[in-house]
């Protein structure tokens, strides 16, 4: 009989051939629910995931994949609701973990849920008694958008009560899902692992430091002397995130702890991700299932679903899962890291044959509940009550209020900044968009690239970055002059340097460079070297006389204490320089001339960001009002007359005290400086002025300006040079290019940062009237 109450319903999670615990989750809970109708009767639409890829080339996902977000890209998460929207789903279950989903502790989601217009039922799979203040705000506002909540244990609903506010009629418990097998004797399978006549302890899944393992490496000795037949398998390939952060460590930790403990004859590896019919056949031939886990707040655990379902006689850390799966002698528990009571435990079931099998019994009968049949009935069943309960119920118009209503801001596209790269760094110039050679390279441009990969690597995690990142930090690394502790800037394309000291400015933008890269450093190795020049190059401020140079430097100081914070050299030189800005500014201020020099060129923003982050920093007042002073008068004279728009000082003379301000040539530099300055502004102060100033700024690069012309280029990921008295410099050279990939990033970085920010309506229509002209 076709179940015809069958809702469709999409799938938000990752998706084999994903390796993850969610997504084998997933895929199962829609095999299942696939299979309460009969073969040939689904509607076309009847079950749709949504799948989260985290690397660059993608997966080769199966055609229940119908749609793929790129886990760090915001953008694709609205592009999913629409989707969503207009699918014939009727309802949506989000299968949540924080690691799976891009921005601050994977609010990216919420920016999804907030353009829903369908009941959602969210699935947890981690439930934290002690979240940090970002953890816990993203859960809430995805609970504010759930219509249920479904846990699998019943320790997250009083978790959920108790620590997020969620109210218990909204949350629903069902079991993690697992195979139905039957229940057959040890013996069945073990010839298939070389394992007849031995007795099979197991832990599978995928391995990281927090399973324990070595605990019952430390136990098997002891088990040996009594139960010589032993063998202990462990199953499973390493996690990908520990994999990619840490290599095969703990494996090889492990195996060589077997050599030590002379085990060779009575463990076995097998490091791979098996298929449920292998996984299966594992079970089956194991006599006693392991797990030694180390973290007691475990919410979830699906090898311990399985393992249970399977009828196994298991032993287990207390952590929360297993302490509510094994009640009532479905299995033991054990003191955590403690090897001597896995000894004990493992032989009294090994010497104790009616125990083992009255454990086995209990865990088999209990476990015909988790079965994947009886799982997708119940998820089938809050479906259901969702779709019932969203037509009686709407969202509130202050949980709306509260949700991200940010801009879809453009793509980040980096294809012209990798266009300008090569092997030794990227090139200065371009004619239109082909790169220049004649004109070399500068270190001041490959400071702005390692800036900009640097951002987009701590946005987007996408591996490819690290390559440019070593190449941008390898030039800044030739590039200092260790006999004068200052840094060359101009080198032909023959890779000759053509000067043996650049200017006291573009020293001071490597050195805020570094110091951000050491803040924000994706590996050691980057760390070390970023921090090894820094120091190098850090003394040479004393002798500047550049108030550019000066706020550089100091930015580049308070970055790089964000990170090492007790360093009394790099605090100093801070505070000193910062002091020097400060007197600048109140020997050239005069009535009506609100500024540090006697004339207004480029790069103007960064004096007084860098007053407002010392005034912060040191808690001087004065330093903060003088930031905020000239940042203000600054931005009146570099408004448009009508108020309306950005008109930033031109290169065409520049804006002298007394004499007339030129408008053109405006350059992408002074556009991005300004719209840091008040961002800088508005962290410092709270005050939603310099975040709606920071907006009309970046709006200059969409066509809000002088000439209403878009300096970004949405086809190549490229900024145009300059606007000119005739329209756009079409050059697409470094400067700008990297500047607007800067701005860009700022404005990912900062509305990733919080679910609580207002809608700047305005920008949302400068960006979409820019992308339709400049498409």
């Amino acid at each position: 009989m076709k179940n015809t109450n069958t809702l469709s319903a999409a799938f938000i999670a990752t998706y084999p051939p994903r390796k993850c615990g969610i997504g084998t989750f997933t895929h199962d809970l829609v095999q299942s629910l696939k299979h309460l109708s009969e073969i040939g009767a689904v509607r076309e639409d009847h079950l749709q995931v949504i799948a989260l890829n985290n690397i660059p080339e993608g997966y080769d996902f199966s055609s229940d994949v119908n749609f793929i977000i790129r886990d760090q890209y915001k953008g694709d998460y609205r592009e999913a609701a629409e989707f969503l929207n207009l699918s014939g789903v009727d309802v949506i279950n989000l299968q949540h973990e924080y690691g799976i989903f891009g921005g601050e502790d994977g609010n990216h989601i919420i920016h999804l849920l907030n353009h829903l217009k369908k009941p959602v039922v969210t699935t947890l799979h981690t439930v934290l008694d002690k979240p940090s203040p970002g953890q816990k705000t993203t859960l809430q506002a995805i609970a504010s958008f759930s219509t249920l909540i479904v846990v699998l244990a019943h320790k997250a609903v009083e978790i959920l009560k108790q620590v997020y506010g969620i109210p218990e009629k909204k949350i629903v418990t069902i079991p993690h899902g697992a195979p139905d097998v039957p229940f057959l004797d040890t013996s069945y399978y073990k010839d298939h692992f070389q394992a007849e006549d031995r007795r099979v302890l197991l832990t599978f899944g995928l391995l990281s430091p927090n399973k324990g393992i070595e605990y019952v490496l430390d136990a098997l000795p002891m088990i040996i002397q009594d139960f010589s037949d032993v063998l202990y398998i462990v199953l499973g390939a390493t996690h990908p995130n520990v994999k990619k952060e840490q290599g095969e460590q703990y494996r090889i930790h492990l195996e060589r702890k077997v050599k030590e403990l002379d085990l060779q004859q009575h463990v076995v590896f097998h490091n791979r991700f098996v298929s449920l019919e292998r996984l299966v056949q594992f079970l089956v031939a194991t006599d006693i299932y392991l797990t030694p886990y180390l973290s007691r707040e475990q919410i979830s655990s699906g090898t311990l679903s399985y393992a249970l379902a399977c009828g196994k006689a298991i032993i287990s850390t207390p952590y929360w899962y297993a302490e509510e799966l094994l009640d009532d002698e479905r299995g033991i528990l054990v003191p955590f890291e403690d090897s001597d009571a896995i000894v004990k435990n493992v032989c009294t079931l090994l010497s104790d044959e009616v125990k083992l099998n009255r454990m086995r019994k209990n865990a088999y009968q209990w476990g015909r509940q988790m079965v994947w049949h009886e799982v997708a009935n119940r998820y089938d069943a809050v479906f259901e009550q969702a779709v019932n309960e969203y037509g009686r119920k709407k969202l509130s118009v202050s949980t709306r209020r509260r949700a991200v209503g940010y801009p879809a801001l453009p793509e980040i596209k980096l294809n012209h900044m990798r266009l300008l790269t090569d092997d030794t760094g990227i090139f200065q110039h371009a004619v239109y968009r082909t790169p220049k050679r004649d004109d070399g390279y500068t270190t001041d441009d490959n400071a702005r690239a390692l800036m900009v990969a640097a951002m987009h690597f701590e946005l987007f995690h996408e591996e490819y970055i690290i390559e440019l990142i070593h190449t941008y930090l390898s030039f800044i690394n030739h590039a200092f002059n260790s006999n004068k502790y200052r840094f060359r800037n101009q080198m032909s394309y023959s890779r000759e340097w053509l000067d043996e000291v650049g200017s006291e400015d573009s020293h001071g933008r490597v050195l805020w460079t570094l110091g951000y890269i050491i803040y924000q450093a994706p590996s050691h190795a980057i760390l070390s070297l970023a921090n090894q020049i820094f120091k190098q190059s850090l003394k040479a401020c004393e002798d500047f006389s550049s108030p550019r140079a000066w706020a550089y430097s100091i930015l580049g100081c308070f970055s790089y204490l964000q990170r090492f914070g007790g360093d009394t050299d790099t605090k100093s030189m801070a505070i000193q320089l910062a002091q020097r800005l400060s007197e600048l500014y109140e020997r050239n201020r005069q009535k009506g001339w609100l500024w540090f020099e006697n004339m207004v060129t480029y790069a103007n923003a960064r004096m007084p960001q860098a007053l407002i982050a010392a005034g912060k920093y040191m808690n001087n007042t004065k330093m903060m009002d003088q930031g905020l002073e000239s940042l203000d008068w600054l931005l009146q004279v570099q408004t448009a007359s009508n108020g309306k728009h950005i008109s930033l000082v031109g290169n065409e003379g520049w804006f002298r005290k007394g004499g007339r301000r030129p408008r053109f040539d405006q350059q992408p530099l002074d556009a991005y400086c300004l719209m840091e300055a008040c961002n800088q502004a508005y962290e410092a102060t709270g005050n939603e002025r310099w975040r709606q100033e920071m907006d009309r700024a970046f709006s200059w690069f969409l066509g809000k300006n002088d000439k209403n012309e878009c300096l970004y280029d949405f086809r190549t990921g490229g900024c145009f040079d300059g606007l000119q008295r005739g329209g756009l410099n079409m050059n697409q050279g470094a400067e700008s290019t990297l500047t607007w990939l800067a701005a860009l990033h700022v404005m990912y970085r900062i509305y990733n940062k919080g679910i609580v920010a207002p809608l700047q309506s305005d920008l949302e229509e400068v960006i979409q009237e820019a992308s339709n002209e400049n498409k």
